[in-house]
Formats: C-alpha cells, sequence, structure tokens
C-alpha cells in the first residue's frame, strides 16, 4: 500500500494523512473520534428525568464569583426571609380615685392601642404573672449622704420582701451612682447576699443619674431573658439633679424603651425643701409607663394615688405635730418611712395585670411601638399605668 497524506474529517471520511500514518492506524483513530462523538451527542440528548447523570447547571456554569460581590435575597425565595414579633407582653396596674389597685377588672374591660390602632387581645390573666427583674438603683452622691442610713434601712426591706415573700422567681440587681455608675450585685433572688451588699455602701463623689439609667437598661435589662415573659422594673431612689452624665435625658429613656423597662421613682431629697428635680423624676417616669413618688412634698391627705395618708390623728396630740409635715404611706418623717413608699410600690407590682397582644404590624424593622392601654369599664377617674412601648427588634 502506497503511503498517501491522508486528514480525517468530521463526517468520516478521509483525505489525506500526516505524513509516517498508515492507512490502517488512520481508521482507527477514526474509529475512536467517532464513538467520542457518539457519547457527546448521546450525553446532549439525555432525559432530564434520569437523575444518574445530572445535567450542568446554570450556577455551575457560571463563573465563580468574588469576595466584593454582593448577594441579595429575592423575594419570593427561601433566602427571603420575613422574622414576626409573636406576642407582646403588657403589665398594667389600674389604682381608683384613692390609689388603691383595682384588682376584680376582666378582659373585656380592657382595650389596647398600638400607634393608635386597637390590636385584638391574645391572653389575659392576673395569676401567675411573669416573674420580675428589678434594678434597683441607689443615689451614693455626696448630696445623699445625710440620707444613706435611711436609704439603705429601706432598700433592704425591699428586696427582702420581693425575693423572700414572694419566692425566688423574681430577682434583683444592685447598682449605685455618684460620678459614675457601679454595679454592685448582679441579678440574684438571694435577698442576704443584696443586704450585705447595700450596708456596706458608702456615699461620695459626683451625681451621673442619666449614665446609671442608659447603663442598668442596656447591661441588665436588654439581657433579662425574653420581654414577654419578664416584667422589667427599674427603681430609681434619689433627688433627681445630674450633673455629671454624658449620657441625655432622652437617651435613657430611650434605652429603657428599648429595653420595655418602666422607671418607678422615689425622691428622697432633703425633708421639706423645694427640689429642683422633682420634674425630671417625672418625665423619666411618665415617659416609660411608671410612676414617680415624692415622699417629703405633700402635706396631709388621705389621697392614696398621691401616696399621702395621714397617720395617727390630725391634732395637738398628733404625732406628727411640730414635724411642719403630715407623713403618710409614700411620705417619711426624716426618711424613715421610705421603706413604706418601697413596700407599697411592692404591693402595687403584686396587683397588676399581664396582657398579651400579636401586634398587626408583624415586621421587624426597628420601629419603635408605642403602646396605650385604656379601661373602658363603667367606674370613673381610674389610673392606667403601663408598658409605654417597645422596639421591634429580633432577639438575638
Amino acid at each position: 500500500m502506497s503511503r498517501n497524506k491522508v486528514f480525517l474529517k468530521l463526517d468520516g471520511k478521509l483525505s489525506q494523512s500526516p505524513p509516517g500514518m498508515s492507512t490502517q492506524a488512520l481508521i482507527i483513530l477514526q474509529t475512536a473520534l467517532i464513538l467520542a462523538l457518539s457519547s457527546v451527542v448521546l450525553w446532549a440528548y439525555q432525559d432530564p428525568k434520569d437523575s444518574s447523570h445530572p445535567l450542568p447547571t446554570a450556577a455551575a456554569m457560571a463563573p465563580p464569583t468574588t469576595s466584593s460581590s454582593t448577594s441579595k435575597p429575592v423575594p419570593g425565595t427561601a433566602r427571603s426571609i420575613t422574622r414576626q414579633v409573636q406576642v407582646v407582653n403588657v403589665p398594667v396596674t389600674v389604682l381608683d380615685k384613692r390609689g388603691y389597685p383595682v384588682i376584680d377588672l376582666n378582659e373585656k374591660d380592657f382595650e389596647v392601642y398600638e400607634n393608635g390602632k386597637r390590636q385584638a387581645i391574645t391572653y389575659f390573666r392576673r395569676e401567675p404573672l411573669p416573674p420580675l427583674r428589678i434594678g434597683l438603683v441607689l443615689d451614693t452622691s455626696n448630696s445623699m449622704r445625710p440620707q444613706m442610713p435611711f436609704e439603705k434601712d429601706a432598700a433592704s426591706d425591699f428586696v427582702y420582701r420581693m425575693l423572700e415573700q414572694r419566692g425566688s422567681q423574681n430577682k434583683i440587681f444592685l447598682m449605685t451612682f455618684d460620678s459614675q455608675a457601679s454595679l454592685v450585685q448582679d441579678f440574684t433572688s438571694d435577698p442576704d447576699v443584696l443586704q450585705d451588699k447595700i450596708r456596706s455602701l458608702k456615699a461620695g463623689g459626683g451625681k451621673a443619674i442619666y449614665d446609671a439609667i442608659y447603663n442598668a437598661c442596656k447591661t441588665k435589662m436588654l439581657g433579662a431573658g425574653p420581654p414577654e415573659g419578664t416584667r422589667r422594673i427599674l427603681i430609681l431612689v434619689s433627688d433627681g439633679i445630674d450633673v455629671e452624665s454624658k449620657h441625655t435625658m432622652e437617651e435613657a429613656v430611650s434605652m429603657a424603651h428599648r429595653a420595655e423597662t418602666s422607671i418607678y421613682a422615689i425622691q428622697n431629697a432633703a425633708y421639706g425643701f423645694t427640689n429642683a428635680g422633682d420634674k425630671y423624676l417625672a418625665r423619666l417616669a411618665g415617659e416609660t409607663g411608671g410612676t414617680a413618688f415624692y415622699p417629703l412634698r405633700e402635706g396631709v391627705g388621705t389621697d392614696m394615688l398621691t401616696g399621702y395618708l395621714a397617720h395617727g390623728n390630725i391634732g395637738d396630740t398628733s404625732q406628727n405635730k411640730g414635724l411642719g409635715a403630715d407623713t403618710g404611706i409614700f411620705s417619711a418623717q426624716k426618711l424613715i418611712h421610705l421603706a413604706d413608699a418601697l413596700d407599697s410600690l411592692g404591693r402595687e407590682l403584686d396587683d397588676q395585670y399581664s396582657i398579651g397582644y400579636t401586634p398587626q404590624d408583624v415586621k421587624l424593622d426597628g420601629t419603635y411601638r408605642a403602646i396605650r392601654v385604656r379601661v373602658i369599664t363603667l367606674r370613673k377617674g381610674v389610673t392606667v399605668r403601663a408598658k409605654a412601648g417597645y422596639f421591634a427588634l429580633a432577639q438575638q
């Protein structure tokens, strides 16, 4: 056989081959190439239902992404997730005209509004109430030095009442402030531990109330468990004067809102003097769903709403004669009865309602939602205290 120059074509025909290649070798090469091409054709026409040889996807064929590329969720896909608020718990206190707790209301007596829109109540209960998470924040600045002994006694009695008589589900932490806030005792249900720490307190330094509130809410209340499962209360004992805080009142209130914490303020200014900090305490409490008490400001009265029920007879033989004021349950003779104020506050916390609702606006978009609770009972003049609102944030 002569050695002709033959080339292999894709149509299976032979033309001139490369120099040195015999016709027989060229035929073998041709056969192998035809078999390879047949395999490619069979793969291209594979049944898509046959999973034994999956076809490459568009994602597999696409060029790899770089670290600088971004991926955005596409609505309707598995990567587009909408997180929702499940339930909002609202502790509610209702007081009558004289300041006594109203404890015989039912679900039908309440209306709950979020950002002005009425919400459907999911649950309503009187007992058992969610456990309390209480922050006891005491003013230990130089101006409080004369009142410190009374402040310590009152605080000690309060923690014993809230923890020993109400069971260990309640927890309290202790924070003090002068020129800066200091965490003296973390959350505990042991009253003896707290009492030991309270007894060791000393006064000194300046006064930074707003920093103390901000830090207490941010560092302790935000991590105090799910808001729907706890009642968060900050009890501030101070004259309300701030001179050194780095945070403003607005920032303190905003952090209390974020931590879903109500502030109860008890003014302990010097006996018988007008106190410029009263209005600040009122604002801190009012904007967070709590209230402010002024044990030494009012005179005789029988209105427990303001906290002043005269004890003893009023007259020449009264034990109050010569003090310049008639004192009562939220009052004190030179702060001796400050413990009564805290004890009465404890009783108020016992007589609350717990109302829950699932918001109509279920998006967790970080916005602040204001809450308002109305009592529509036929009784007139009732006072309602409830959590002021919450931020629609996903719980970590």
